[in-house]
């Protein structure tokens, strides 16, 4: 009988106030496991100093350090711990033949809808309440009528699958009220119906969407403002391939700016390929930058020979490295409008954290958003995760001037990436 085992995931305190936390997973092995740490991770908002992976293909050792990024706020450590064990293969004694049959059960989605008076920040307190509750926005509805009204639509997962009971309803309930005040209207909870289950994002211009998903040259792209506001380095990604080192594997060593979610901007793609990491060492960050390397081979155990197949992922790391995410501002009719994309895993998760980081940043800007929707469009080959946002107008920015849209721009890309 498969069981899940506890001691697959260990998670050791640093020793002085300021040192990592080391997280141990040592378990069977699958392809995309690591992507699956990575992205639990970054969903807790921990930042990976360093890390080192190796697997045999039946057996994998996993051993990261970790931070975390805001030290104001409490990482919820055991309930890392239990989110870990369970993106790992049970152990058995039949481990050495596990393969996943069948996908882990998605949890249900509720409907969260509450009503209160509008206030600045507001979308970014209750987002950061749920993300203290464990809960996982899968889709928005925000808008805001006349009189200063907001109605919100939130359709949510519970990572701990007890939204069911009537004891975690309230505890959500209870905690969003004390976040809306004393103008909060309203606050139901509920499983949503089937026909919400589309994520299908309202029609975008054509003219919009080729500014936002284009692919031709971003590749050749190198520079952009990061780090701080008044600093710009050059953002390159260099890239090699060596066969010559291992019989069985591929040598695949990046040199790159460091960004927040690099290590899952990486893996993820690696399992969208099908590769598999035998060995990995990710370093430290020395001045901006991070070295990392690769021991890899396709998912049928052979090496990456093939000069196009080595190009083409090649390539794509590169525009996974140096465009994460996708960050513009548009006219849409008389409004202006805030879209930020990042590409979904073929497995059909979003990035974690997208929403939150996109509300703290306009918190930050003191810009009001007078309506938000996150939802799924199909472009450019792939599926991407959209987030929408209508700023409110009466704000110190004249949003119309190119310089007030790039520093909006500037900011939101600055925190989504970890830079602000």
């Amino acid at each position: 009988m498969d069981v899940l085992n506890d001691d697959a995931v260990l998670i050791q305190k640093g020793r002085k106030p300021g040192e990592p936390w080391v997280i141990t997973v040592n378990c069977p092995d699958k392809t995309g496991l690591a992507c699956d740490i990575c992205r639990t991770i970054l969903d807790f908002g921990l930042y990976i100093s360093k890390g080192d992976v190796s697997t045999d293909g039946k057996w994998c050792y996993v051993l990261l350090w970790v931070l975390p990024r805001d030290i104001s706020r409490k990482v919820q450590w055991t309930n890392l711990k239990e989110r870990l064990v369970a993106v790992c293969p049970p152990c058995s004694l039949s481990f050495y033949y596990y393969q996943l049959t069948t996908p882990r059960k998605s949890s249900p989605l509720y409907l969260l809808k509450f009503c209160c008076l509008d206030r600045r920040g507001l979308l970014h307190d209750v987002t950061e309440a749920l993300g203290e509750l464990e809960l996982t926005i899968e889709r928005v509805k925000v808008t805001t009528t006349p009189d200063g009204r907001v109605l919100d639509l939130f359709f949510i997962t519970d990572n701990v699958d007890l939204l069911h009971t009537k004891e975690r309803q309230e505890v959500t309930c209870e905690q969003l009220r004390f976040v809306l005040g004393e103008s909060c209207t309203g606050c139901e909870l509920q499983l949503a119906d089937s026909h919400y289950e589309s994520q299908v994002i309202s029609s975008i211009s054509p003219t919009v969407a080729e500014e936002l998903f284009r692919s031709g040259h971003l590749e050749e792209e190198c520079h952009m403002q990061v780090l701080s506001p008044d600093m710009t380095i050059l953002k390159k990604v260099s890239i090699s391939v060596d066969n010559s080192l291992s019989p069985c594997h591929t040598l695949l060593q990046i040199h790159c700016v460091d960004h927040k979610g690099l290590l899952y901007d990486i893996v993820r793609t690696l399992k969208d390929c099908d590769i598999q990491i035998a060995y990995g060492r990710f370093s430290e960050v020395t001045k901006g930058f991070r070295d990392i390397d690769l021991f890899i081979q396709h998912g049928d155990g052979k090496k990456i020979v093939d000069f196009e197949k080595e190009s083409e992922l090649c390539s794509r790391l590169k525009v996974e490295m140096l465009h994460p995410l996708r960050v513009i501002i548009a006219n849409r009719g008389p409004d202006t409008e805030l879209l930020v994309a990042n590409p979904v895993e073929l497995s059909g998760r979003g990035r974690p954290r997208v929403f939150y980081d996109v509300t703290l940043a306009l918190k930050t800007l003191g810009i009001c958003i007078f309506s938000a929707e996150i939802g799924r469009y199909s472009a450019s080959g792939r599926e991407w995760e959209v987030y929408r946002f209508l700023l409110d107008e009466n704000c110190k920015y004249q949003l119309s001037t190119v310089a007030a849209r790039d520093q909006i721009v500037g900011r939101v890309r600055r925190t989504l990436l970890g830079w602000a």
